[in-house]
């Protein structure tokens, strides 16, 4: 895409989805893996870039599941989740998150939360949820969530998503 390519909504209200997707691609997104126990007693897991503190009175955070994901209403019917923040090292822990029909777990190590969700170690940080409220957002749902534990683990590099591919942050000034 170069320079002069723009989006114009028209009255019909258009925009082209993947130039949609190209230009919102430059806006630099942290990976989180949203996990459960499944009906079966069986861990399930997505990776999202969808991830955002909402309140922090009550605490309350969201991510932004796609409707047609086979994930989700798996951890729906859980009523809970964990949302681990991954590290820049934990691409292999993504692609898990992100295969479909296969055991998302089988190489990814992890322990339960104090709630008995799937708390995947070497991430940087993991926020313990119950589902407080699922709203429909187009093609995707915001899903609430209301922190009862978190606990930083790992204060290194997160992964991060941008235009496309993965990688880490490094901070250009030292911290206050």
């Amino acid at each position: 895409m170069n320079a002069q390519q723009s989006a114009v909504v028209d009255e019909g209200r258009t925009i082209d989805p993947g130039l949609f997707r190209t230009i919102l691609g430059h806006y630099p997104t942290g990976v989180v893996a949203v996990t459960a126990i499944g009906d079966n007693g069986a861990p399930v897991g997505m990776a999202v870039g969808s991830f955002t503190s909402v309140s922090l009175d009550p605490p309350l955070v969201a991510f932004l599941p796609d409707r047609s994901s086979s994930t989700f209403p798996k951890i729906r019917a859980a009523q809970r989740f964990c949302a681990n923040v991954l590290a820049s090292g934990q691409q292999n822990v993504c692609r898990s998150m992100s295969r479909k029909g296969t055991d998302k777990f089988a190489d990814v190590d992890w322990t339960a939360t104090p709630s008995g969700m799937p708390r995947i170690l070497g991430s940087l940080a993991w926020i313990d949820c119950e589902i407080d409220a699922v709203h429909d957002a187009g093609d995707h749902y915001i899903v609430v969530g209301r922190v009862e534990h978190l606990e930083l683990d790992t204060p290194e590099s997160p992964l991060i998503f941008f235009q496309g591919g993965y990688g880490g942050f490094s901070a250009d000034e030292a911290k206050a």
